[in-house]
């Protein structure tokens, strides 16, 4: 099972608190860089993403491989230095990576509080309201025809991921469709991907992906306040001293392969008459919405 978000938090390098050096620009160019090259592009192609598809577009991906990815994020402080949106912008980018790459369909982001909880437990609001609304969700997925459904948050705590879980237990319960509740780094934490709250990673990826979002110099020059408490709200690895483009490339690479193999091991995991898209034409009298 995954770790919380705090429990990676405890591991992170904060203790050493150093004068920030006046070159700033030139550490952050020297940063440490993923182990391997990649080709990976910041575009993020409408023709994998449903809200911009036609329904013969819909219809033709479904048929190739019957995956649907729903993201899943909130607006949250992430320093002053990242966008608000960062958690369900970074899933998204991952999933629209991951269609493009294996196949299969990218739900819109979903933005909510999701998964407030008190003492380890999930809130009583979640499970009368998100979990219900999230299982109508994927039951309606599942009609539309898809056999695999992940749900991937960029808000990385693992009670989101229990209640992506417990929503899809009843959809998936008769055998006929799969699926999973990750973080996008669910399957590639090491030293070439990971998480932590608008620090090295989160920032790297914000980089990569959003340039014209990161603003550094809005943290100035200053120690950073250690384990996410005020007022900079962030955990881990300074992201002046560490956060990257290349670093954000290979962790987004790394996390949209591994959720590509996932979506066809599951796809695998069905037998074989429940492994084909349901519908054969999306067309009204057969589909109408999702």
């Amino acid at each position: 099972m995954a770790l919380a978000r705090r429990d990676l938090l405890r591991f992170a390098a904060t203790a050493a608190l150093l004068p920030m050096p006046r070159l700033l620009g030139q550490l952050i160019e020297e940063a440490p860089q993923g182990k391997e090259a990649t080709d990976m592009t910041r575009d993020l192609p409408t023709s994998v993403q449903m809200q911009f598809m036609r329904p013969d577009q819909l219809e033709a991906a479904a048929k190739a491989f019957p995956v649907v990815y729903v993201p899943f994020g909130l607006i949250e402080w992430h320093g002053k230095h990242l966008p608000l949106g960062n958690d369900a912008l970074k899933a998204h980018a991952v999933l629209v990576k991951t269609a493009q790459m294996f196949g299969g369909v990218v739900y819109p982001p979903i933005y909510y509080p999701w998964a407030l909880w008190n003492n380890g437990k999930l809130a009583q609001r979640e499970l009368d309201v998100a979990v219900p609304l999230l299982r109508n969700l994927f039951m309606s997925l599942k009609k539309t025809g898809f056999r695999v459904i992940i749900g991937v948050s960029g808000h990385n705590i693992k009670e989101q991921i229990l209640m992506i879980e417990e929503a899809l237990k009843e959809v998936t319960a008769d055998g006929t469709v799969a699926g999973a509740g990750l973080w996008e780094v669910s399957l590639t934490q090491d030293s070439d991907s990971g998480t932590d709250h608008a620090a090295k990673w989160e920032t790297s990826n914000m980089m990569f992906l959003y340039p014209e979002l990161v603003d550094l110099k809005a943290l100035g020059d200053k120690p950073l306040a250690p384990r996410m408490k005020p007022p900079d709200g962030i955990g881990g690895d300074d992201p002046r001293l560490h956060a990257s483009a290349k670093l954000g490339q290979r962790n987004i690479e790394l996390c949209a392969q591994s959720i590509g193999k996932k979506a066809q091991e599951l796809l695998n995991s069905l037998p074989p008459e429940h492994r084909q898209f349901r519908l054969d034409e999306i067309i009204p009298g057969k589909w109408w919405d999702v």
